[in-house]
C-alpha cells in the first residue's frame, strides 16, 4: 500500500540549501589535515561572481571597461577549485577555465588557466598563487622587447561576497603601478545548488509517493 506525503516547498528548499552548504564546506576527501586546511582557503571562491572594472588610461591606450562572469565549484575529489569565466575585455569576448589547487609537497598554491581560442589557445597559463588571509596574489614575469616585466593580480576580499581586484606591473619587482582595477560581487551559490533567495512561494506543495 502506498503512502502519500506532502512536503512544502520551504522544507524542500531548506533540505537543498543544507545539502549545498554541506558540499561546499566539507573537508577535502582523503586528504591529510594540513592539506585540507590549505584547500579550505580556496572555499571563498565557490559561487557565482560578477566583476566590473576598467583599464586605466595609458600612453598607448585609452581607458576602457571590462566585465567578468565567474562560476566556481569544487571538483568531485575536492582537490581542485574549478572556475568557468565568460569575460569581456574592452569589447572583446574571452572564455576560459581556471583551476586553483594546493601542492602539499611544494607548499604552494597554483593557478592554471586554459583558453579555447585566439592566441592563447593551446598555451595553458600557470602561476603560483599566494594567499595571505583575505588577500590573494597571482604573480609572473613577462619579457617585452628583451626586458623583464613583473605582473601580478591582487584580490582583496572585503567579505565572503565582495572583493576588489587590481592588475599591477613593475620593472623592478618593488615599485608597482596599477593598470586596471575593479570590484566583484557574489550573486549566488555554486552552480548546481539552489539559491534560497531566488525561490518563491509559487513553487507550492510537492507530492512525493513512497512504497
Amino acid at each position: 500500500m502506498n503512502q502519500r506525503h506532502f512536503l512544502s516547498g520551504s522544507v524542500l528548499l531548506l533540505a537543498s540549501a543544507a545539502a549545498c552548504a554541506a558540499l561546499a564546506q566539507r573537508p577535502p576527501a582523503q586528504s591529510p589535515s594540513a592539506q585540507s586546511a590549505k584547500l579550505r582557503e580556496l572555499d571563498l571562491s565557490a559561487g557565482t561572481w560578477v566583476y566590473h572594472g576598467r583599464f586605466l588610461r595609458g600612453p598607448k591606450a585609452p581607458a576602457s571597461p571590462w566585465t567578468w562572469h565567474e562560476d566556481c565549484r569544487w571538483s568531485g575529489n575536492h582537490v581542485f577549485m574549478l572556475c568557468s569565466f565568460s569575460n569581456t575585455w574592452a569589447g572583446r569576448h574571452v572564455d576560459s577555465e581556471v583551476v586553483d589547487t594546493y601542492d602539499p609537497k611544494g607548499g604552494s598554491f597554483w593557478h592554471y588557466e586554459i583558453f579555447n581560442s585566439g592566441s592563447s589557445a593551446g598555451k595553458p597559463f600557470a602561476v603560483r598563487m599566494q594567499i595571505d588571509g583575505a588577500v590573494r596574489t597571482e604573480s609572473w614575469t613577462e619579457t617585452r622587447k628583451g626586458e623583464s616585466v613583473h605582473q601580478r593580480i591582487v584580490y582583496r576580499f572585503a567579505s565572503s561576497e565582495r572583493v576588489r581586484v587590481f592588475f599591477e606591473e613593475s620593472n623592478d619587482g618593488t615599485h608597482w603601478r596599477t593598470t586596471a582595477s575593479g570590484t566583484g560581487e557574489k550573486t549566488g551559490p555554486s552552480p548546481g545548488c539552489t539559491d534560497a533567495r531566488k525561490v518563491t512561494k509559487s513553487a507550492g506543495n510537492v507530492r512525493r509517493t513512497t512504497p
